[in-house]
Parts: structure tokens; sequence; C-alpha cells
């Protein structure tokens, strides 16, 4: 049973949570823009003075490890980072895509997911990867990983196996791309987007388990290498 404060920043979305025993208490979070650097610890700050709780007092921090953006993993990490070691408590890494999926599950348990089952569905979280590029893996209605991380483009034969004997349910940033492209009766894309809301059961899982990053060497799972594209601008 543990406090553990969750940090995604894998998207858009800046998302802070605080869990006990896996349960939210409390959560911040903005989506108006990659404001990650400057929000990030201003929500951390504000969600310890609400529940009037010390850095030390927590029992893990945990991170969105990705895939996603480079620069918004990178912020998320470090705070990670420098929180565990100033508090000396251990870092627990969350894959951002089973995060995603854990919120549609808890969405679709408050009634508020125009789905009526999850029996016999795959969810299929999606994490805009540019271009027609979505980071995506498949999970069971139980959270269960079906193959691995992929980096996938997307073209009117993607999903093609799963869609062929399941209902797909698609949902983050990068399926409105695939729900473009993808024409089949049984892809449905929902309302649903990354919050470190998510990574309240998993993270308390994982601390359960003692699966815990190493905080000295732990790095984000980019997927991708990061690419930096030349200015045209002319300085001179």
């Amino acid at each position: 049973m543990a406090l553990i404060l969750s940090l995604e920043t894998g998207t858009e979305i800046c998302s802070v949570g605080l869990a006990r025993d896996g349960r939210l208490l409390s959560l911040r979070e903005n989506s108006e823009g990659r404001n990650h650097a400057r929000l990030l610890g201003v929500y951390v700050q504000e969600l310890l003075e609400e529940m009037q709780i010390a850095p030390d007092e927590l029992d893990a921090v945990a991170v969105g490890q990705g895939p996603g953006s480079y620069t918004g993993l990178r912020v998320g990490v470090s705070l990670g980072k420098g929180l565990c070691y100033g508090a000396n408590i251990p870092l627990v890494a969350v894959n951002s895509l089973q995060s995603l999926a854990a919120v549609a599950v808890e969405d679709f348990e408050a009634g508020i997911l125009p789905v009526e089952s999850l029996e016999g569905t795959l969810l299929c979280p999606m994490i805009d990867a540019r271009r027609m590029e979505v980071y995506t893996q498949r999970f069971t209605s139980a959270l269960e990983p079906i193959g691995e991380v992929e980096a996938l483009i997307l073209d009117e034969n993607s999903l093609a196996e799963s869609l062929s004997t399941h209902q797909v349910l698609i949902f983050g940033d990068g399926a409105p791309k695939a729900k473009g492209v993808i024409d089949s009766p049984n892809l449905v894309e929902l309302p649903v987007l990354p919050s470190a809301r998510g990574m309240a059961r998993l993270a308390e899982e994982a601390f359960a388990r003692g699966d815990f990053a190493d905080t000295a060497y732990f790095e984000p799972y980019y997927l991708k290498d990061f690419v930096v594209i030349p200015s045209r601008k002319k300085i001179f």
C-alpha cells in the first residue's frame, strides 16, 4: 500500500495525480499545449500542499515512460528523478499506452463511454507520432498487452487482422488519423485522452511487486530517435 505521485507528460496534456493504494486522491492537468516545463512543478507543489504532504512522505514517484513526445517525456522524467533523489524514494515507470488504456477502462466503468461492453473488444490506444504514424499497442479489457509497442504507419489496411475478428476501440490523440483512413464497422473511436489518473492502479501494482526503475540510469522509451529539423530562416 503506497502513496504515489504520478507524472504523465508524453503528449500535449500535462497531468499530475496523487494516489493512495491505487485510488486517485487529487489531479491537476492542462491540455492547452506544451507548457509542461512551466506547469509540471507548479502542479506537483499544488497537489502536495493541498493534501498537506511533504515530498519525503511519498512512497514513490511514477512517470509515464513513453512512447510519446521527446521533450515532454524528458520534462516528466527529469522532475520525477529529482523528486526521487531528494526524498530518497523509488522511481516507478509506467507504460504510457497501457496507462491510456486504463483511462478508457475507468471511463467505461464510470458509464461515460458510448459502448455497451468491453467484453471481447481490443483496446488500442494511439499517441500521435506525426505525419500518418502513431505509437500504439493493443490490450484486452483486463489491460493485458497483445503484441509489442509499435510505431504504426496508418493506411487502409492497418489493424486489418484485429478488425477481422474483434471490435477495436481506438482512442488518444492519434485516433482521429486512424479513423480517417481505416474503413471498418469494427473500428470505434472513443473520446479518451492521456491522464495521470490512468497510472494510479498500474503504479500501485508495480510498487507492490518491487518493480522499480534505476533512478540514475532510467531513460524514457522514445521508440523513435529524436530528429532535429534545421531551420530554413536566414539569420545572417
